[in-house]
């Protein structure tokens, strides 16, 4: 189980608990994080569970996928550290995780 915490545009911080072989989508979803909507269900082909992970986090959350890179060439702020949270899976090495919603999911 992990810690994770999304701050939303205007900094408002949500601290959510997250089990581990789910997805950090999921996690925002099951709480109810603004701004993360996850049209798809978590399949990888909407971009509407964007997240940017904080620099810290980077290296232990790790790269996005071909499939995931494609998706996010979409999206018009997308950042050097844009994520789609469906594509993070939850585990123990990322409690404590940071990520923030872009402005124009809210």
């Amino acid at each position: 189980m992990a810690k994770i915490t999304f701050i939303t545009h205007d900094g408002q911080e949500h601290e959510v608990e997250a089990e581990n072989d789910n997805s950090v989508m999921n996690a925002a979803i099951n709480n109810l994080v603004p701004g993360i909507d996850a049209d798809c269900g978590g399949e990888c082909s909407c971009a509407t569970c964007h997240v940017v992970v904080d620099d810290a986090w980077w290296a232990v959350v790790g790269a996005p996928g071909d499939r995931e890179e494609s998706m996010l060439d979409l999206n018009p702020e997308r950042e050097t550290n844009s994520r789609l949270s469906c594509q993070i899976p939850v585990k123990d090495e990322l409690d404590g995780l940071i990520v923030r919603v872009p402005e124009f999911q809210m």
